[in-house]
């Protein structure tokens, strides 16, 4: 099932959060998914359809390393989305250790504060 985070129910418990994302928002993601781990694989780039990026390869992590799907490069499946946007799946268990981390991660940077800016400025 596939569900718009607002509208999930109290007792629903979903296994994968999938993020439509631009490029600096993907940036913060991928930081963020990579923070706490001693390695550098948090995050991975399978091939495949646009389906296996969002829900086949995610679905598999929840049982294995919890790593966080970038995906949406399949050609077939690039109409599907906006110009410039990607998908950044994330298993559930790894997103609460993401929402965990993110008061003392980069998230309280200037770095960051420059990027957040910018988004903000151009909606």
């Amino acid at each position: 099932m596939f569900k718009r985070w607002d509208m999930l129910r109290p007792q629903e418990d979903p296994l994968v959060v999938v993020f439509f994302a631009i490029p600096d928002v993907l940036a913060g993601l991928f930081t963020l998914a990579n923070y706490d781990l001693a390695t550098t694989q948090g995050v991975i780039t399978p091939m495949g359809s646009g389906c296996s990026a969002v829900v086949a390869y995610p679905l598999e992590e929840t049982t294995r390393e919890q790593r966080c799907v970038l995906g949406m490069f399949d050609v077939s499946a690039r109409p599907s989305v906006q110009p410039g946007v990607l998908t950044f799946a994330v298993p559930m268990q790894r997103l609460l250790a993401m929402l965990d981390n993110m008061d003392k991660s980069f998230l309280i940077t200037s770095s960051w504060r420059a990027v957040r800016d910018r988004l903000l400025a151009s909606q």
